[in-house]
Formats: C-alpha cells, structure tokens, sequence
C-alpha cells in the first residue's frame, strides 16, 4: 500500500488548462480517413515487400485492398515527408549530415561555448533555433509546443511530450558507500560508481528541486491530456529523488536477489533461468540454522512457500521484500567472509526510508494526475546502477495503477545482457497479480559510457557485445511481449526504435498474431526530428505511432542535445538512407513545382 500522497500539487496555470484542446478534424474522404474505416472494419495485413514504385507516381505510402489488406511503404517520400515544408527538409538535411561527423559529436560542447563566445547568447539561441535545436525540440515551453504537436497528430502522428532540462551530478556530490563483503568488488563498483562518464542527470541539493521538477511534470501531463485523449508524458526517477538514494536501493535490491540465486546455487540449480528456480524450502531452513538464522524468519519463510510443494520461486522471494515492514523478524543475507547473516538493510537509513516515501508519493502524485487527465507516463530507463531501483519503483506503481488499463510503462534497454530476463521476470509478476504489463522497448543510451566504466572497474560489461546481439535481444524481448500481447490483452508495448527492419518485423508478426492496430496494444515511437519517413507512413495508415517531443528552454535544453548527439552517434552515422530520401523529395518538389509545398491540416 502506497503512503499517503503529502507533497501539495500547485494549482496549474489557466492557460495551461485550454493547452492543446482542439483537434482538428480529418478532411472527409481523406486517405487517412479511409484507411481507419477498412481497419476497424477488418483484419490487417502489413506487407512490407513487394515491387518499389517511385514516389511521384501516384502510389501512398500505403495502400487497402479488396481483402482488407494495407501496404505500408517506407520510402514513397511524397507521403513520408508531406507534413514537412521544404525548409524543415533542408534543415533536416544539413543537420542530419552535420551529425554524421565523429569530430563534430566529441567536441560539440567545445563548439557550443567558442560560438556563445563569438555569437554572444541571443544569437546563438537563434542560430540553434534553426538548426539543432529547431530540428530535434519542439519549443521552449508548452504554449510554444502548441502547433508542431498539432500538425503533427492532424497528420496521424502522437506526442510524448518531454520536459528536458537535465543537470549533470556533480563530482563532489559522489556517493560514499562502504562496499559490502558478500559481494565481490566488481559487483560494489556497478553499484557505487556515480555518473562522472559524461551522461546528464537530474541532482538536488535539497529536496525542493524535486518538488520544483514534479510541478513541470504536472504540467507537461497537463499539456499531454490537451492534445488528445491518449497521450503520453515522459519523467525521469532522478527528478523526484536524489540519484545517490536510488544507487543506495539499487544495492540493496540486487543483494536481496543475489540472495535467491545464491541459494538456488547451493541446491543444485546453477543450470536453471530464475523463473524456473524452486527453492525447496526445507533445504533453506537447513542453511539458515547453520549461520545462525533466527526462528522466526524461518517460519517467515514456511509462511510464504507454496503449501503443495514446499518450495518459494522468485516471485514469491520478491514479495518478501515487499512485505519487509509486516514481517516478524528483519530479512537477512549472508555476509560469506564472516560466514554469518546480516540485516539486509542494516545500512538504510532513516534518510533513505524518508527518499523512498517521498519518491513513492510524488509518483503517486503524477499517476493520479495522468488518471485525471487521460495520459500515460513513460519511465525513462537510466544507468545500469540505479535502474534497478527504479525499475522497482515503477514496478510498484504499476501494481497499484494499471490494474484497469495501462497507465504506467517501463523502460526495458535491449543493450543489456540481462534485458530478457528483466523483462520475462516482470511479466511473470503482472500475470500473477493481475495486472497490464506496460512496457516500452528501447535498444538503449548509455552504452559508451557503461563500456568504460566497466573497464575502468574491470567487471564484466553489461553490454552486449555488438549490435548484432543487441538487435537479437531486441527482438527476443520484443517477440516475447508480442506473444503475451496474443495470449494476454492485458499486455501493452511501445516498440521505440528507429531501425526500419525492427518496425517492418513487428508489422509482420502483429499481422501472424492477429493484433489489430485499432486495439493499441502494440506502439511505436521516434524521436522527434528523426525517422520521419517510419513515424508519418505508420500514423497515416492507423497504427498508433508517437513522435518523442522534448521541450525547455534553449540554453537548459542544449545538454539534452549534446547527450542525444552521443547516444545516437551510430545512428547518425548510418542514417543515409534518410538523408537520401530528404534528397529524393526536394528533387521531386523542384522538377514538380512543388518547392512552395505548405502541410495542409
């Protein structure tokens, strides 16, 4: 049960409240129009081969047949960039090169200070408005935001509005924790280390700044509801809570599941993934009483076991730590170089209790705030060594909100190693306790920094080891969510990528499944200012699609950008194929008479 929400919410600003309201109808007989009637009338097939036709010809990016049937194409440039005038194609065009250049992403912050320098601020918040900044942000606020995020959706495209002010954490403020001797170095250091490799995070010198940073997420759920009745509003857990608590957590969650594996270990299950681990619990409270365990947390553990066969699986161990404050005794782990037990939380203090109530309460907050609004909250994946905390956290939103329809989604990072398991495991957790699985797909953000990390500290790196295991694992987690969408409506999953052949694999296996796009069980999301030609052809043919709308202003959003230009580097770099299609569109507009093209909504 969570506490009590006690954070006083401000009231919102009156313009805030008529933001966004109007949709603009669809034109009668529109194509996109057309297209939503033949899906909602019948089943969907997307077939993403077939012949090319040039764009130009008088063929859309998507077509319905006599059967039911709907083509989507990703490279009729006509359809794909419609929504574009040719201006914002030119700046496309240049900024999306500009990207491609290694020298231009490692000194962009060098480059960014020497032009404030020479330009003075004005002109230089002008000069990123258009280009940079113009091209991947919506605007400075979320008035500003208004018209991009309208003309967006009358084209058949969402928003998941962002707020993106970030704030690095900084060196003086790393965390000082005592390693912990049942776990090996290498393990404390994932746990430990903080985020000096470069990434940008949210830091507080006092809580305040979380209360200041839950107001602009109030505001931006705000905005969100305004621009349709199923919007979505990205947050951060490092905006609500200090990040050093959430590594604290972190460390705690992983030594409490260390402990199962451990376990399971000594009865013979190395062998096993963790969802198929039984511990017999006759065996456990064997090992207990050699090391000392006390009575009453062995009859703790009798109590949560399962009567027909003895045993405790990892959902069951997990909802001990749920459980911790109703239990008789402290839950313990083995400290091995003393060979004794321990409390497990016997370095939590009264602080960190504190920062997991408040954190707890301003999610609360934020939830019931989306409820009233008609918006689903997106938690954001961050590094390896607080994700585990704020997985939990969000896992323990959703067992409280999403118990009637998806309104709470976490973020599973297909770069790592363990993201199948992660994701398997939480399911699991949704289907015994009857809730939707909610989850957004993403290949990941911070593989460079967490590579050099890992050999700074040498311990093994989470990472997968190349691109092509990371898009295995990618498509792992996602076949996996699709099939228990099939067998289970009460899974949801955004599928965030902006690689072509991820996005055509996932129409083909809703087409064998049978999930139909009007259901909105299956998403798909860019980021804004790139992979137009995926984002507009999918919106214009009925399937839910959502562009990532950052927003704030210039000079606070500029780390946003420099830490996107390192997360997409290779991106960036392989983005030919959209820089030539950019190309193929302007040539079309100019030999056709169209270079005065203005959206039309």
């Amino acid at each position: 049960m969570l506490p009590a929400a006690c954070v006083t919410r401000a009231r919102a600003e009156a313009p805030l409240r008529r933001l966004l309201t109007g949709r603009r109808p669809r034109l009668p007989g529109s194509p996109m129009a057309v297209v939503e009637a033949s899906v909602r009338a019948q089943h969907t097939h997307v077939d993403v081969g077939g012949p090319h036709v040039e764009a130009g010809e008088g063929r859309p990016a998507f077509s319905g047949r006599p059967n039911g049937e709907i083509s989507v194409d990703f490279e009729q440039t006509r359809e794909a960039y419609k929504s574009k005038d040719s201006l914002e194609l030119l700046r496309s065009l240049v900024v999306l090169k500009m990207c491609s250049y290694d020298v231009l992403v490692d000194k962009n912050q060098e480059i960014m200070d020497f032009g404030k320098k020479v330009l003075g601020q004005k002109a230089f918040d002008q000069l990123m408005k258009m280009t940079f900044y113009g091209q991947f942000v919506a605007g400075e606020d979320h008035k500003a935001i208004r018209p991009l995020v309208q003309k967006n959706l009358a084209f058949g495209v969402g928003s998941v509005l962002d707020y993106s002010v970030e704030e690095d954490i900084s060196q003086g403020e790393e965390p000082q924790m005592a390693m912990d001797s049942s776990q090996s170095s290498a393990e404390e250091d994932e746990l430990h280390k903080d985020t000096l490799g470069g990434a940008k995070e949210y830091f507080y010198a006092d809580e305040s700044k979380c209360d200041q940073h839950m107001e602009t997420f109030l505001k931006c759920i705000q905005a969100s509801g305004g621009s349709s009745m199923d919007g979505f509003s990205a947050i951060k857990m490092t905006a609500l809570g200090r990040p050093q608590f959430l590594l604290h957590f972190s460390e705690v969650l992983v030594k409490w599941r260390r402990f199962f594996s451990f376990l399971a270990s000594k009865q013979g299950q190395d062998g096993l993934d963790d969802l198929e681990k039984k511990l017999d619990v006759k065996q456990i409270q064997e090992f207990l009483s050699s090391v000392g365990g006390k009575e009453a947390f062995v009859r703790t553990l009798t109590a949560r076991c399962d009567k027909t066969s003895g045993t405790m699986d990892l959902t069951a161990w997990e909802r001990l730590f749920t459980d911790r404050a109703s239990l008789e005794e402290p839950l313990v782990v083995p400290n091995v170089q003393l060979g004794e037990l321990e409390p497990l939380l016997k370095d939590f203090t009264e602080e960190d209790e504190g920062q997991l109530k408040r954190i707890l309460q301003r999610m609360d907050i934020l939830a019931k705030h989306a409820v009233k609004n008609g918006v689903r909250l997106m938690v954001d994946a961050e590094q390896t060594y607080m994700q585990p905390a704020i997985s939990r956290l969000t896992l323990e939103m959703q067992k409280v909100y999403n118990k009637d329809k998806p309104i709470i989604f976490n973020t599973y990072q297909c770069y790592l190693k363990d993201a199948f398991h992660n994701i398997s495991l939480d399911v699991d957790f949704s289907r015994r306790e009857g809730w939707h699985f909610a989850a957004k797909l993403v290949r990941g953000a911070y593989m460079h920094q967490e590579r050099e990390r890992a050999l700074e500290f040498d311990y093994e790196d989470p990472i997968n080891p190349d691109y092509e295991s990371t898009n295995e694992m990618y498509h792992r987690c996602l076949d996996f969510t699709l099939d228990e969408i099939a067998l289970n409506k009460k899974a949801n999953v955004m599928v965030a990528s902006h690689n072509e052949d991820t996005v055509k694999h996932t129409l083909r296996r809703m087409d064998e499944l049978g999930l139909l796009p009007r259901e909105n069980k299956v998403f798909f999301g860019q980021l804004l200012g790139m992979c137009d030609q995926i984002s507009f052809p999918l919106g214009q043919a009925g399937f839910p699609v959502y562009k990532y709308v950052p927003y704030g202003p210039v000079n606070e959003v500029m780390p946003y950008l420099s830490r996107r230009a390192q997360e997409n580097r290779g991106f960036m770099k392989g983005a030919q194929k959209e820089r030539v299609l950019i190309w193929k569109e302007l040539k079309r507009r100019l030999t056709s008479r169209e270079l005065l093209h203005r959206p039309l909504y």
